[in-house]
């Protein structure tokens, strides 16, 4: 896993790719390399940071240069052996036993043809030296990132934004739409970017830049038709599957770590990894114990214990008592988005754990929870259909009595009444509205009260997509529907972008054996009344891994990664939250009205509704604007 960079005919290319290769360094700690080349009437120049993974030698190292081809790359290949061999068969002879020696002479064999036979985690860039073109590609399913900016007829690439940003010289504007999507979501959806002239490469796409100006673009890959695929076909066994899967995801030429939260998804994987490595290391987290009283937290850690003992897993835990002061600017520097997803410090702090340890890789249960339908947004869902045919007075009198009840008092916050008045505000909606509302922050009014009445046509942009996204398939079934919406939008917007950026800071490689072609294709076979079943969601996960795992573990009670918000709210971050909320920056420059915040503030104290984690994204937006607007490059902000 690595950091990539580079210019396309773009003025003062070679020290702009120097900036970026070194922006990206917590990337790849463990080498660096340049290359230069004319294309056309300017240069190409291509950067790389280097995270050594496979063939830790020199022969492993990029950008990699063969015969014409040179091959900047951020990846893992899990079919690497099987294309080696494929590629040797037909007369390649490799120097090394890396994968990006693979990529390279698959591209030079197949070209873009060969991306639908990649099997990984990628973004790369490859330039030939012949035809003077370079072409950016990207994974399937968005799980490594690819950031461009293009001018006139140049370009510069990264795997992270705030490399651009720092080249740009604070030239970047702060794309508006990008931030109201962000307030809806807690998160920035991929198809937009946080900066106006700057964009991501879609997953499953390529784009050909060539030395006369032309830019050319295609979908090698696309998951609404995968998944109408699947659909009409067999049947999986979705234990082979995921097995098969978890033993890729294993190919290292360093040690292999797990994440063990002790909830199904991880468990499974740790289980399976073990068989396949004895004695496995794997890392849990726990809070301060009176963080995690005030939360009624579950106490994951003692299924975490259960499953480390029965597979013979070395476990590390980690007590999370962060100082969320000082990590709250690091993590908003490190996401490069505005995300407000607390989970990102966990990752940040587990991985910080093991790299400490020694450890570079590790896997996660990303992504199973999308694809199964884990949620508890799937479920109340499916509830919200049967909750309508309940007469209309029954109803309003329901509605009534939860608005009363408190969600915390002074003392300890009530799960129950969150969840209760939560599945309220959308069990009445239409389909797509309703599925909307059950994850995201605020409903239409709600949001356009909170921002600057400039933005309301923005805010219509944001809603229609959502629609436009949700609507885009022809699967006749609910459950489906909404494991697809959020495949396509929550995964690569949210968790695999977190993932990724709190991971790469502390230099270690997180790889998601769910988010896999194969399991995706599995996953969208199976029906959705075998994912729902009664109350169970992800049932045919839990079928699949009892073949493994104590059934104790399997139909324990879900887990939340997540960490204790309202806790920290009310205690280490309630000073910041009244600096920001009356005198931020956002609320100066008017695009957030203090009125609204101050009214959220008000609410979530009386404990009446819960707003932490509203109030925690805006305080990650603060940061982050900050940072955006301060003119000298997005990250220099830390002390601000």
């Amino acid at each position: 896993m690595c950091g990539i960079a580079g210019t396309y005919r773009w003025p003062d290319g070679k020290a702009v790719t120097d900036r970026l290769t070194g922006v990206l360094a917590h990337r790849g700690p463990d080498g660096t390399g340049q290359y230069s080349h004319p294309a056309g009437d300017g240069e190409v120049h291509l950067g790389h940071r280097r995270l050594a993974i496979i063939d830790l030698s020199e022969t492993g190292a990029q950008p990699m240069v063969s015969d014409g081809l040179v091959l900047t790359y951020n990846g893992e290949l899990y079919n690497a052996p099987e294309l080696r061999a494929e590629l040797a068969a037909a007369g390649v002879r490799f120097r090394g036993t890396s994968d990006t020696e693979v990529l390279l002479e698959a591209w030079r064999r197949w070209g873009t043809d060969c991306l639908p036979r990649l099997r990984g985690m990628f973004a790369f860039g490859v330039f030939d030296e012949r035809t003077g073109e370079l072409v950016l590609a990207r994974d399937q399913l968005g799980i490594k990132p690819l950031f461009l900016l293009r001018r006139g007829g140049g370009l510069v690439f990264a795997s992270e934004l705030k490399a651009l940003a720092a080249v740009s010289g604070g030239s970047l504007e702060v794309d508006h739409g990008a931030l109201v999507a962000s307030l809806l979501y807690y998160w920035v959806p991929d198809s937009r970017c946080a900066f106006r002239e700057a964009e991501k490469l879609p997953p499953g796409s390529w784009m050909r830049f060539r030395p006369d100006g032309r830019v050319e673009r295609g979908r090698y890959w696309n998951l609404r038709d995968v998944a109408a695929e699947a659909r009409a076909g067999e049947q999986p066994d979705l234990a082979a599957v995921i097995e098969e899967s978890t033993r890729r995801h294993l190919l290292s030429d360093v040690p292999v770590a797990t994440f063990l939260s002790g909830g199904l998804d991880s468990s499974y994987l740790t289980a399976l990894a073990a068989r396949d490595r004895p004695g496995i290391s794997a890392y849990t987290i726990g809070f301060r114990a009176e963080d995690a009283r005030f939360e009624a937290m579950p106490d994951d850690l003692r299924y975490a214990r259960q499953v480390a003992e029965r597979f013979g897993v070395d476990l590390h835990e980690i007590e999370i008592a962060p100082n969320v002061l000082d990590l709250l600017p690091e993590m908003t520097y490190h996401l490069d988005e505005p995300i407000g997803d607390p989970a990102a410090i966990n990752t940040f702090l587990i991985c910080s754990a093991a790299r400490e340890a020694g450890v570079k890789v590790m896997l996660s249960g990303m992504g199973a929870d999308e694809l199964f339908a884990g949620y508890r947004k799937h479920l109340a869902n499916l509830i919200a259909l049967r909750y309508q045919r309940v007469p209309r007075p029954l109803r309003r009198g329901v509605s009534a009595a939860v608005g009363r009840l408190p969600v915390a008092t002074a003392r300890r916050g009530y799960r129950s009444v969150r969840f209760a008045k939560r599945f309220l505000s959308f069990a009445e909606l239409p389909e797509e509205t309703a599925f909307r509302r059950s994850y995201t922050m605020y409903d239409r009014q709600e949001l356009l009260a909170l921002l600057d009445p400039d933005l309301a046509g923005t805010v219509e942009d944001v809603l229609t997509e959502h629609a436009d996204v949700y609507r885009d398939n022809d699967l006749d079934d609910f459950v489906n529907r909404m494991c697809l919406a959020d495949a396509r939008m929550f995964l690569p917007g949210l968790n695999l972008t977190y993932t990724d950026r709190s991971s790469m800071a502390a230099s270690t490689e997180v790889r998601v054996p769910y988010v896999d072609v194969e399991v995706v294709k599995a996953a969208f076979a199976v029906p959705g009344d075998r994912k729902i079943v009664g109350r169970q969601g992800k049932a045919v996960l839990k079928e699949a891994a009892t073949s493994v795992l104590p059934r104790e573990i399997v139909y324990r009670p879900k887990g939340l990664f997540s960490a204790p918000l309202r806790a920290w709210m009310s205690r280490d971050l309630a000073p910041l939250v009244r600096e920001v909320v009356n005198d931020g920056v956002l609320v100066r420059s008017g695009l957030l009205r203090r009125e609204a915040l101050q009214r959220l503030v008000a609410e979530d104290a009386a404990g009446q509704r819960d707003f932490s984690k509203h109030l925690w994204h805006v305080l990650t937006l603060e940061y982050w604007y900050r940072g955006a607007t301060s003119g000298s490059g997005h990250g220099s902000h830390l002390a601000a």
